[in-house]
């Protein structure tokens, strides 16, 4: 169930502490991210400064605090990729199964699409066996978004003294036509465009 007090807007630079406090228990203590080390707020900041210069970003908030984020960002990041593009989301630990995650990918595959973006790929850390780390929950919430999953690698990351296989998982927003309309920046979308998708302005 969607909480109705809460509600999605695009993500600004200043928020990067708040989005690191959600992020940072996921290095700490899950293979969710292959990431070993916290970065610094700075780090992160420059991270989403460097997203928000063509993809969308943006935060769920609630009560007057951010309580998850996703965004989209190159996938490979060759020409010829530009009609493709990798997502990526966290929920604060106590936001989960509240349909949230269902309502931020939403808005990022509105935004794909005006963007002229047709496809949506999602690298997902998969364990063999679910142990403390790492469960299937992210591949099982992709496949009920209408994800598929088309490659895995095998024992391709290593963190907490254990292997883990990586997945990748698509959705095809759209046909596939001879000649693609030209890949849209994030900021050619307009304010009235993102009201539409229910997203609200920095």
């Amino acid at each position: 169930m969607e909480h109705s007090n809460t509600y999605l807007r695009v993500a600004m630079p200043e928020d990067a502490e708040s989005l690191l406090h959600i992020y940072a228990p996921y290095v700490k203590k899950t293979v969710i991210t292959f990431e070993y080390e916290v970065p610094t707020v700075a780090e992160f900041r420059k991270r989403m400064e460097k997203t928000l210069c063509k993809y969308p970003y943006l935060v769920a908030v609630k009560a007057d605090e951010i309580v998850g984020y996703a965004y989209t960002g190159a996938f490979v990041g060759r020409a010829a990729y530009d009609w493709s593009a990798e997502t990526t989301i966290y929920l604060r630990e106590d936001q989960h199964h509240a349909g949230l995650g269902r309502r931020l990918y939403r808005a990022l595959e509105d935004i794909s699409r005006a963007q002229h973006i047709l496809n949506l790929n999602a690298c997902i850390g998969y364990p063999e066996v679910e142990d403390a780390y790492l469960t299937k929950n992210s591949a099982q919430f992709h496949a009920h978004l209408g994800y598929t999953t088309v490659g895995e690698f095998h024992k391709c990351g290593y963190k907490f003294g254990r292997w883990y296989n990586m997945i990748w998982m698509e959705k095809l927003l759209d046909e596939h036509p001879v000649h693609p309309l030209p890949v849209l920046p994030f900021s050619a979308i307009d304010a009235a465009a993102l009201q539409s998708f229910g997203i609200r302005q920095a």
